[in-house]
């Protein structure tokens, strides 16, 4: 998956839900109405239960496949509500993790990211919607990544924070841990 994708829907949507399945092979369980999980079908979750103050109202998230599945092509349709312009000059905080290595950890030009889901700053007041397909390598390698983006504007104002845990198996199905 292309770093600088993930990293934009997760710094805008990114990047939990409110029907969360966790696949292992043919096995499935589903965790219902967790107050951190982002509304829609996708392994993100809010980083914190008070959101009150976020620039960037989630409305739904839906991946398909979900989980995402290594050799595929992973469709992400986000939809939301900017309360108020985000400009130049915004920034998101972003930790990749493999397990427990950090293999990434920076600070990255939200406005730059968000070129790559067809999106450009500034980013106007009002409802949002990015739909986009990534073409996921049959080469990621097995085990649980962890990714967390923290955004905010040029101003310091939290627009988001977003993380996501995805375990792909040895299969190239992927399952959510929690």
């Amino acid at each position: 998956m292309r770093l600088s994708a993930t990293t934009s829907l997760l710094a805008l949507f990114s990047a939990s839900t409110s029907a969360l399945s966790i696949f292992r092979g043919d096995e499935h369980s589903v965790i219902i109405n967790d107050e951190l999980d982002v509304p829609g079908e996708s392994p993100l979750k809010y980083c914190e239960a008070d959101r009150g103050s976020d620039i960037i109202v989630i409305e739904n998230v839906v991946l398909t496949p979900n989980p995402p599945e290594a050799g595929t092509t992973l469709n992400i349709e986000a939809t939301g509500f900017v309360k108020e312009t985000i400009e130049e000059g915004a920034y998101v905080k972003l930790q990749v993790k493999y397990g427990y290595i950090r293999l990434i950890n920076t600070q990255a030009d939200l406005c730059e990211q968000i070129k790559n889901v067809d999106l450009e700053c500034p980013i106007e007041q009002g409802k949002i919607s990015i739909v986009k397909d990534i073409d996921l390598p049959k080469e990621i390698p097995p085990g649980k990544y962890t990714v967390e983006a923290d955004v905010f504007s040029k101003d310091d104002e939290h627009i988001t924070c977003l993380t996501a845990t995805v375990v792909f198996a040895r299969n190239t199905k992927a399952f959510i841990d929690l």
